[in-house]
C-alpha cells in the first residue's frame, strides 16, 4: 500500500457477508437451500436509493473491486483504476456494490463451502451455475439493500455477460447497462479453450475427481496450466512482444527444458500465483457458466428479438487487439440494439493490450467511460429533483 492513500482511492474497506435463507432454484433445476454473498460497497446511497451501481466481475474476479483491506495490502482492488472519487465510477456520486458471485472462492457460497445438508464441503457436488443464476442472486441482494433500480450495471468480459442478462431478465431494474469487452455468447474457439483448461485441471493426479480437499491436497499443476493457457488468450501478440520479446532470463541459451525465456518465466509466475489463491472447482464452474451463456437461445436464437426486451440505455466498449472477445462480438450486440431502436453508445478503443485492456487505465477508454458515467450520474440526479 502507498505511504499516503491517494485522494482518488476509496481507502480502507471492509467486506460484508449477506446470508440468504430463501432457497434459490437454479437453471439446472437444482436448488441451493441457503447461501451467502460476500459484498463490498463504496460511496453513499442517496435518500431515494437511486444512485446505486452494480459491478459484475469476470472469471477470476471477486468482491474486492477497489480500495484496500489493510495498510499492508500491496495492491488495491482489481478495478481500482475505474472506481473511486473522480474516477469513471465516481464514489462521490454513486453508491457502488461489488460482490463475489455464487460459486466463487472469496467468501460467497461455492465449492469450498460446507453443504448444510451433509455437513461436508460441497467440492464437485456444488451445482453448475448459469449467468442467469448470478443475476437472480444479485437481484435478491438489491432487494436486501432496498435498491429497486440500479443507476447502472457495469461489467467486463464475463461481467459484461451478466450486464446483458440483467437488461433482458430484469429490464425495469436498471437505467443503464455498461458492457465492456464482452459477447452475446462464446465462439466455438472460446469453448475449446475452456475445455482444454478444464482438462488440465481434471487430469491432475491431485484433483481426485474434485474431492481434493478431502485428500488434503490441491491440483496446483493443473490449475497452473489452466491459468497459463487463459493468460495467453487475454494478451495480444503486440503486448507480449513489447513486454517480453525473445528476452532470455540469463542472457544465453541453456539447452534445457527449464524456462529460459522471460515470457516463460512470466507465465509460470502467473500460474503459480493463481494456483495458490483460486479454487479449482470454482474455475471449472466459472468456465462452464461462460460456455452456457446464450440468452438468444430462449428467443429462437434471434439476438434482435432477445434484445427487444431491454428498456435501459447502453454503452458498449471493445478493444482492437482483443481476439478473445473481438470488436465484432460487441458489434453484434450493438446491431441488435440499433435494430430495436434502443439508445446505445459504442466505442472501439485502440489498444495493444488484448482482452486485458478492459482492466487498464487506457486514456481514451477512461475518457469514454468517464463521460458516459457522468451522463448516468446527471440522469440520476436530474430524476431526483
Amino acid at each position: 500500500m502507498p505511504d499516503v492513500i491517494p485522494d482518488d482511492s476509496v481507502g480502507l474497506v471492509t467486506p460484508q457477508l449477506f446470508h440468504f435463507d430463501e432457497p434459490l432454484t437454479l437453471r439446472s433445476g437444482r436448488v441451493l437451500p441457503q447461501y451467502d454473498l460476500m459484498v463490498e460497497t463504496y460511496g453513499t446511497l442517496n435518500r431515494n436509493k437511486t444512485n446505486a451501481v452494480l459491478i459484475c466481475h469476470a472469471l477470476s474476479g471477486d468482491h474486492h473491486a477497489a480500495g484496500y483491506h489493510s495498510i499492508n495490502d500491496k495492491k488495491p482492488g482489481w478495478w481500482d483504476s475505474a472506481i473511486g472519487p473522480g474516477k469513471p465510477i465516481d464514489t462521490n456520486r454513486f453508491f457502488v456494490v461489488a460482490l463475489n458471485n455464487l460459486g466463487g472462492c472469496s467468501g460467497s457460497t461455492g465449492p469450498v463451502s460446507t453443504n448444510p445438508e451433509t455437513g461436508k464441503v460441497y467440492g464437485p457436488d456444488f451445482p453448475i451455475l448459469a449467468v442467469r443464476d448470478w443475476v437472480n442472486s444479485q437481484a435478491r441482494l438489491a432487494d436486501r439493500l432496498g435498491i429497486q433500480q440500479w443507476a447502472a450495471v457495469v461489467g467486463g468480459s464475463l461481467g459484461g455477460m451478466q450486464v446483458l442478462r440483467w437488461s433482458i431478465q430484469f429490464p425495469e431494474r436498471l437505467r443503464h447497462a455498461v458492457i465492456i469487452a464482452s459477447a452475446p455468447k462464446l465462439s466455438a474457439q472460446n469453448i475449446a479453450f475452456n475445455e482444454v483448461a478444464r482438462q488440465a485441471i481434471a487430469k491432475d493426479p491431485d484433483f481426485h475427481n474434485g474431492h481434493y480437499l478431502q485428500h488434503d491436497t490441491l491440483p496446483k499443476a493443473g490449475l497452473m496450466q489452466a491459468r497459463m493457457l487463459g493468460h495467453l488468450t487475454y494478451l495480444s501478440d503486440d503486448a507480449m512482444r513489447q513486454k517480453f520479446g525473445r528476452e532470455l532470463k540469463e542472457g544465453k541459451l541453456n539447452y534445457s527444458f527449464a524456462p529460459e525465456f522471460e515470457v516463460e518465466s512470466y507465465l509460470h509466475y502467473q500460474g503459480e500465483k493463481f494456483s495458490t489463491r483460486f479454487d479449482a472447482n470454482t474455475y471449472m464452474l466459472m468456465t462452464k457458466a461462460l460456455d452456457y451463456f446464450d440468452p438468444a437461445a430462449d428467443y429462437d436464437n434471434d439476438l434482435v428479438k432477445c434484445m427487444s426486451r431491454a428498456q435501459c440505455k447502453f454503452l458498449l466498449v471493445s478493444f482492437t487487439t482483443d481476439w478473445r472477445f473481438s470488436p465484432a462480438r460487441s458489434e453484434e450486440i450493438v446491431n441488435a440494439l440499433v435494430q430495436n431502436d434502443k439508445d446505445v453508445s459504442y466505442a472501439c478503443v485502440e489498444s495493444e493490450s488484448g482482452h486485458d485492456a478492459f482492466l487498464m487505465p487506457i486514456p481514451r477508454y477512461m475518457a469514454i467511460f468517464n463521460a458516459y458515467m457522468r451522463r448516468v450520474a446527471d440522469d440520476v440526479e436530474g430524476g431526483a429533483r
